[in-house]
């Protein structure tokens, strides 16, 4: 598409979609487009787009509309998860051009020459058997990179359709990780984030086969890595061999993102989890004695369908009872193809969402006093790329994934830096410049 020089980027979901959205920015980049910021007119329009919940969905069609709002004369791509999963209810939006499907995500440069011919080309996702190897995506300016190493999941949870929308799992060669992990932190990023759909599962379909703990003591190797962190990982995967991999360096950032889902076992079995809450407690228990002042989230379901009070109860017991530092709490969604939708059962919206509230409340009080809990303490901080917007004050994130606002000088935005933690505003911790880390 010869004339189409500018491209703007809108994501919406999960960091995985942050991650191939900086891909596709750089894929494009390399082929003579210029990037521009989403609120201003674009010859192309790319929208990643998520499915994990109906309100998900809500939000993709108001963004496409949005889009063709701020770019009238632009050709509109739409691609991610509610491309892959829905791509006849994409392609009817009035505005959409050129609708593409998760695997072909990196076939973007190619397939914007034929999207005047060609609206719609959705691939066969369960087909995948190898991640597409891309450039490191473009992250110039930013303190964290972020590296995709796996793709797709094998396990079919009750609720979930992002197997439908991701495939089965796919896996980045260990050689190719190294590669490109030091390619990050050369161009100046202290932090590398692990990301992937199903993390734990990394290394099981390549051959010859490998595991995530391998590639972790390679990783934790790299001259100038200061911080190695993981995204989101289910409890079943960590055996002896990650736990000591986890645990045995201080390059893997203490902090750990572990789903729960539900504190009730019987809603666990009907969830189809791998794991049950005695396995749960144990590992962080495991967990946070060999790593004191964990960063530890999970993601926690309301309303699943069957849930009754005394369920409920147990899930909030188990939160409260476990040393979170964070919590996501996500209302049930009932979601077309999956097992949930069709199970009785089903909830009321008013009480799924009183459940939510109780949960995130919970959360909310686990996570202030978390941070309360590192007042007094000097912790590495890398500063961000934007300070905060009210204040001006420099805003870094520690190794257990806490946010602390400081006031310093802009010099040590996306570097290290020593920091005192006063307490706890907000969402915040709030804490005081010692020094510049070394």
């Amino acid at each position: 598409m010869s004339d189409a020089r500018t491209v703007s980027f809108a994501t919406l979901g999960c960091r995985l979609n942050q991650v191939d959205t900086q891909q596709l920015q750089t894929l494009l980049e390399a082929r003579g487009f210029k990037t521009v910021a989403f609120d201003e007119p674009a010859d192309v329009v790319v929208v990643n787009t998520c499915t994990v919940t109906a309100r998900a969905e809500f939000s993709d069609r108001q963004m496409i509309r949005r889009a063709a709002r701020v770019s009238p004369r632009g050709k509109l791509v739409v691609t991610g998860c509610w491309a892959q999963t829905s791509p006849g209810d994409v392609a009817g939006m009035e505005e959409v051009d050129l609708v593409v499907g998760n695997a072909d995500k990196h076939r973007l440069p190619e397939l914007l020459e034929r999207v005047v011919t060609d609206t719609v080309h959705v691939s066969d996702i369960g087909r995948a058997r190898t991640i597409e190897v891309a450039p490191p995506a473009r992250v110039l300016g930013r303190s964290r990179a972020f590296l995709k190493v796996q793709d797709g999941c094998q396990h079919r949870c009750a609720f979930c359709v992002v197997p439908l929308a991701r495939g089965g799992s796919r896996s980045l060669e260990p050689r190719v990780v190294l590669d490109q992990a030091r390619l990050l932190v050369a161009a100046g990023h202290p932090e590398v984030v692990l990301t992937g759909v199903d993390l734990g599962h990394y290394g099981a379909d390549l051959v010859p086969r490998t595991t995530l703990a391998a590639l972790l003591r390679s990783l934790v190797e790299i001259r100038g890595l200061r911080w190695l962190r993981l995204s989101s990982l289910l409890p079943a995967y960590f055996t002896v061999e990650l736990v000591e991999a986890v645990t045995a360096s201080p390059v893997v950032a203490p902090h750990f993102h572990i789903p729960l889902q539900s504190g009730s076992d019987r809603v666990l079995r009907a969830m189809r989890r791998p794991y049950n809450t005695r396995m749960y407690r144990a590992l962080v228990e495991r967990l946070v004695a060999a790593r004191p002042r964990l960063g530890l989230g999970a993601d926690v379901i309301a309303g699943f369908p069957g849930e009754t009070d005394e369920d409920f109860a147990e899930t909030v017991a188990c939160v409260r009872a476990l040393p979170f530092s964070y919590l996501h709490v996500f209302p049930y969604s009932r979601r077309q193809g999956t097992e949930a939708a069709r199970l009785e059962g089903q909830l009321d919206p008013g009480t799924i969402m009183r459940r939510s509230r109780a949960l995130r409340e919970v959360g909310r009080l686990k996570s202030h006093e978390f941070r309360q809990g590192l007042a007094g303490r000097v912790e590495d901080v890398l500063v961000l790329e934007t300070p905060d917007r009210t204040t001006g004050a420099l805003v870094g994130l520690t190794g257990n994934y806490v946010e602390v606002s400081f006031p310093g000088p802009r010099a040590l935005m996306r570097k290290l830096a020593r920091v005192r933690v006063m307490g706890a505003d907000g969402d915040r911790a709030v804490g005081e410049l010692e020094a510049q880390a070394s």
